[in-house]
């Protein structure tokens, strides 16, 4: 009993000590290798889906007529729209007079005909309906020009320096300043594609709608005739001539070619497949999950050890230099309490050749209390009393 109590008042001491306050008692252009044919458009850009590294590009930030390409950024706001609950794909949308007005491509929508978003959001992606993307404006923001201030506030967040919309769907007949550049197509779409519900729509080849009785064919070719193609949208018209953000995955690699003023259709699908091409051929997909690391010993905690978790982490990187990453772990042996779930407690370094290509947190699974009077004490005597009865 006496030993019991001479324990007890060592903890109760050193709970006081512990109390008392310290010090008392992205888009980077890769540099190889080279795509070196002479690109068949205005503009052209290739882009990393995932990570926004530029494998090539040219005259990428001229602004320029886009087209129906313009129709990523309604596309974009629809799916935020979705996600945020303010749309749903089962939900009607009555067809306005505006939006029935449309002329280019379109799916013929009536005033006063009602419409599921699904089947609106086919005729958007797939045959690129202008009437289609009118109607899903104004079910968002009431009309088609309150819908544009929300596409250029868009634009503007996402950092796209070289665009002004003036319409949701790409005419440009009356337009006066209706521009993007072939570096903002490509941020608008890696943007877009993190919804991945998109692709259940930009993957269809042919549907029909209004119970089958209307018939749908995708605008895009490359769905149907380039391996790995997920999307995305075609344009074309007198002003922008040929248009295209194309978009495709291979073994984790996921790529986005825009094309802007090609001077045919053909010549636009081509250099789109060749700029394709010409990445999966030369770069791959440097993949590392997140993991559990080893667990960390912990000072003047309440618990005496920290489990960690490694963030994942992926890279563009040149195929041929995929099985020279090395890796480096920065994690200190022992840290003191008090330690944050989430907390950033170490670091892995990626690198190739001795260059850094990008790093990973290392951090807390968990939280570990600082020991005081109030955490530890009650359990110490717990302890003490639960041994008096084991005694007894």
């Amino acid at each position: 009993m006496k030993k019991r109590i001479r324990y007890l008042f060592i903890a109760f001491c050193f709970c006081l000590a512990c109390a008392l306050p310290a010090g008392l008692g992205g888009e980077t252009l890769l540099a190889a290798p080279v795509y070196s044919a002479e690109p068949d458009a205005r503009s052209c850009i290739l882009m990393d889906g995932r990570t926004g590294a530029i494998l090539y590009e040219h005259n990428a930030d001229a602004a320029l007529p886009p087209a129906s390409v313009t129709k990523v950024m309604t596309m974009l706001l629809v799916f935020e729209a979705l996600e945020q609950g303010m749309l749903t794909t089962d939900q009607t949308v009555r067809i306005s007079e505006t939006a029935a007005s449309m002329g280019g491509s379109q799916i013929f929508l009536a005033p006063g005909e009602e419409m599921s978003v699904d089947d609106l959001l086919k005729g958007l992606i797939v045959s690129s309906a202008n009437d289609a993307a009118v109607a899903l404006a104004e079910a968002i923001s009431g009309s088609e020009e309150a819908f544009v201030v929300r596409m250029n506030a868009r634009a503007a967040e996402l950092g796209m320096r070289n665009t002004h919309f003036e319409n949701t769907n790409g005419l440009d007949d009356t337009t006066e300043n209706h521009v993007t550049s072939a570096r903002d197509i490509a941020i608008m779409t890696k943007a877009l594609i993190r919804h991945e519900k998109v692709f259940d729509y930009t993957t269809i080849w042919m549907d029909t709608i209004r119970n089958g009785t209307f018939g749908l064919s995708n605008t895009n070719k490359l769905i149907r005739f380039y391996k790995g193609a997920t999307g995305l949208k075609t344009g074309s018209t007198e002003k922008a001539k040929f248009c295209i953000s194309a978009t495709a995955e291979r073994d984790g690699l996921s790529l986005i070619a825009v094309v802007m003023g090609s001077p045919t259709k053909e010549a636009r699908n081509a250099l789109a497949a060749s700029l394709l091409d010409f990445g999966f051929a030369n770069y791959g997909c440097y993949s590392s999950p997140a993991e559990a690391m080893n667990d960390i010993r912990v000072t003047g905690g309440v618990g005496n050890t920290l489990a960690t978790v490694r963030e994942g982490f992926s890279a563009t990187v040149e195929k041929a230099k995929l099985s020279k990453i090395e890796v480096r772990v920065d994690i200190p042996e022992k840290l003191e309490a008090p330690i944050a779930k989430g907390q950033k407690v170490g670091t892995v370094t990626y690198l190739e050749g001795g260059k850094e290509i990008g790093t990973a947190d290392i951090l807390a699974a968990h939280s570990v209390e600082k020991i005081t009077f109030s955490t530890l004490f009650p359990r110490l005597l717990e302890w003490f009393l639960m041994g008096e009865r084991a005694e007894i």
